[in-house]
This record gives structure tokens, C-alpha cells and sequence, in this order.
């Protein structure tokens, strides 16, 4: 019987010898990126002979570390703060001010820096989650449910009570727009409520407010607390959507309320918000249409955003300061936050004598007849590490690039 080739040892042979080839290429290519790296580190005038030629052998390289540079610039521009001096900033609350009293339809876009002010940290600022994260920081924030709503979400609710803003769509997942009182029919909270669980098994989906973060257990693509309906025994879940994940809840999400404000918007003020994901969502910006038939879109941010570009007006100032000036010229008093009057109070679903023990988070104390919500909240001195739950995702990401670093 005739001998076969020894076709599968020399593919093997040919294909070990081909992926050996490569990771020596990636080892020369890495190696010559360091040294030209290292040289153009240096001032020209430094520079010897041989370093010189160095660059003139390996242009492409020089070329690409160039442009490679010129995009780390650019990021770093984006990250940076800007703040508006005074006289400036007041000229644009001006401007803003004439837009919401000419406002037929006026909708809010809020994102994480209307909650800064109530210590609940951003993601994308200077001290924010991700940032930190990326930097190979520990994370660490007090007790997020600690925080009541701020001045700017006081403001927000106060002009939709006008009839000056007609919807709220936000990012955040605080809750703290639905506790400053404004209406769940003028909100849709995109990304969830660290207040509310759901049992998707019952048809309509059934609700339950809670008085503390039932996000305690769970993460991406993890949703259920622990606990169960009352009603049909099926497993809870929180309304969290994570990066990577889409919302299908009808509520808190209330996607459908903010696909008709924008649609019926003339004017969308952002507060807050990177936009960096709220760009992403077509439905929101009316970008089918013709650019003089869009709504005016008005931006309050310190750092660079992509609407940027196609803003009437880019305020670079923090809410609180912006939202002050813009309620003493629209001459509107602003109530400060009164615990008794929070709605998360009468809309909670007490727990079941068996559930009670089913989270360690702290729970909302209710108010009494002698207290005066107005009060600062108490600082807490105590630091936990931010890790599952609501910032979830975020952590998980930034823990998986520390690990691939070292």
C-alpha cells in the first residue's frame, strides 16, 4: 500500500512557522515604534546623527506616532472643563432665557451633572467614574440613595409646574427627578430608577417602588433582586439598562413619551449630559428633518460634547449656577426640597415580613411631622467602593483594562 503525503505535518509545520514569522514582525514593528517614540521625545536640537536617521529610515512610523499624538491632543482638549466668566455667562442665560419663554414645546435632556451638586459622581468629568477607572484609581462614593434632588431638578420641576417645559428625558438612574415631585407622565428615565423593581411576569408588567437601592444584587445582564411578586410569585427585577443592554421596560423607561416630545419639540435644552450616548438615540434629535425645521438645541456642559457643533447656544458652566440665573430672569421663585412633600414616600411598596432582610442597603427614612425636608442631608464620612448595581457596567469595564495592563 502506497504511502500517503505528509500533507497534515508540513501544513502544521508551514503554519507554525507563518504565526512565528508574524510575532516576530509585531516584536520588530514594537520595538522600532519605542526607539523612534523615544526620539521624538526629544527636543530636535538634542538630537545626534544617528537619532536623526533613525527618523528619516522610519517615516511611516514618525508619521503614525504624529498622528497618534495629534488624537491624544484632541482627546484631552474634549476632557478638559471650560467655564464661561461671569459677564458671559449671564449674556447666554440671557439668550436661553428668550428661548424657553418663545418655547412652544420645550423638552429637557439631563444627564449626570445635574446630580454632582447631591455628591452622586459623574462618569465622564475630571473626577468621574470611568475617568478615575481608566487611570487604574479605585472608585470609591458614599451612599448614593443618601442624596436628595438638587437645585437644578427643583428648577425642572418648578418650570414644568409653569407649563414652560412640557417633558423630561434623562440618563440618570438616581431617581431623584421623580422625588423632586415631577410628574412620571413628564418623565422618561432612560436608563432606569435604582428606586424601582418590576415583575415582567405579570402581564401588565407590575411595579414596585422601594425605599432603597434595590440595585444592591444585581448587574449587566443580571437584573433579578432576590426578591419576588406578591401577586404571582415571580422573580423581581430592577429597571437598570447597562451599557451593552436595551430597555424594553414600558416604565420608568417611558421611551414612547420621549419619542413624542422630541418629535413635537421646537426647542430641547441638555443639562448636564456628555451626550455622548444620548446621540445615539435618532429618535431624539429629529435628524430626518431639514436643519432649519429641527428643534433649536441648547447645551449646558463644561466639557465638549458631539451636539456641540450643532447648538444654537453651548453654555460652559455647572447647572446649579446656570439654572439660578436663568430662574432670576425668568423672575421664578424656586421651592427648596421639602422631604414631606416627596413622593416616593406614598408611592412605595411596603415589604413582606420575609423580606425585610433581603437587602443590607439603607432605607429611606420617611418623614416625620416635625421634620423640615429642607435641611442639608447629612455628609457621610463613611466611603464604600462603587461595585455591581447601577455602576455595574462601568466598573466591571474599568477593572477588566487594569487587569490587562498590569
Amino acid at each position: 500500500m502506497a504511502e500517503e503525503p505528509d500533507t497534515p505535518v508540513s501544513s502544521r509545520t508551514e503554519r507554525k512557522a507563518l504565526e512565528k514569522a508574524k510575532i516576530l514582525q509585531r516584536e520588530s514593528e514594537r520595538k522600532i515604534f519605542r526607539l523612534v517614540g523615544r526620539v521624538l521625545k526629544k527636543p530636535e536640537a538634542e538630537r545626534s546623527e544617528e537619532e536623526a536617521g533613525v527618523l528619516l529610515l522610519h517615516r511611516d512610523t514618525v508619521e503614525e506616532l504624529n498622528k497618534r499624538q495629534v488624537r491624544r491632543n484632541v482627546l484631552k482638549r474634549k476632557q478638559e472643563e471650560v467655564f464661561d466668566d461671569a459677564e458671559e455667562l449671564k449674556s447666554k442665560v440671557r439668550q436661553l432665557a428668550v428661548a424657553v419663554k418663545q418655547a412652544n414645546h420645550l423638552v429637557i435632556y439631563t444627564g449626570a451633572g445635574i446630580s454632582t451638586a447631591a455628591s452622586i459622581p459623574d462618569y465622564r468629568g475630571p473626577n468621574g467614574v470611568w475617568t478615575q477607572l481608566q487611570k487604574g484609581r479605585s472608585v470609591s462614593s458614599s451612599d448614593l440613595s443618601k442624596a436628595v434632588p438638587t437645585f437644578t431638578h427643583m428648577c425642572i420641576r418648578t418650570l414644568h409646574k409653569e407649563k414652560l417645559v412640557k417633558h423630561v428625558v434623562s440618563q440618570n438612574c438616581d431617581g431623584l427627578h421623580l422625588r423632586s415631585g415631577l410628574p412620571r407622565h413628564a418623565l422618561s428615565e432612560l436608563h432606569g430608577n435604582m428606586f424601582i423593581e418590576v415583575c415582567t411576569s405579570c402581564s401588565p408588567v407590575r411595579e414596585y417602588v422601594r425605599l432603597f437601592d434595590v440595585t444592591e444584587r444585581t448587574s449587566l445582564h443580571r437584573h433579578t433582586t432576590g426578591r419576588r411578586c406578591s401577586h404571582c410569585g415571580g422573580e423581581l427585577r430592577d429597571t437598570i439598562v447597562h451599557f451593552g443592554e436595551r430597555g424594553t421596560l414600558e416604565q420608568p423607561l417611558n421611551w414612547k413619551g420621549a419619542a413624542e416630545a422630541a418629535k413635537m419639540a421646537d426647542v430641547i435644552v441638555c443639562l448636564g449630559s456628555s451626550l455622548k450616548v444620548l446621540k445615539k438615540y435618532a429618535c431624539l434629535w429629529c435628524m430626518n428633518r431639514p436643519a432649519s425645521k429641527r428643534p433649536k438645541l441648547y447645551i449646558v456642559n463644561l466639557q465638549w460634547t458631539p451636539k456641540d457643533d450643532l447648538a444654537l447656544l453651548k453654555i460652559n458652566g455647572k447647572c446649579d449656577d446656570v439654572m439660578s440665573l436663568l430662574m432670576q430672569e425668568l423672575n421664578i421663585q424656586i421651592p427648596a426640597y421639602n422631604r414631606a412633600d416627596d413622593p416616593i414616600f406614598c408611592l412605595a411598596s411596603p415589604l413582606g415580613p420575609e423580606e425585610v432582610k433581603s437587602h443590607t442597603r439603607e432605607v429611606l427614612a420617611p418623614p416625620t411631622g416635625q421634620e423640615d425636608g429642607s435641611a442639608e442631608p447629612e455628609k457621610q464620612t463613611e466611603v464604600t467602593s462603587v461595585q455591581g448595581g447601577w455602576f455595574g457596567r462601568g466598573y466591571g469595564k474599568g477593572m477588566k483594562k487594569k487587569k490587562k495592563a498590569a
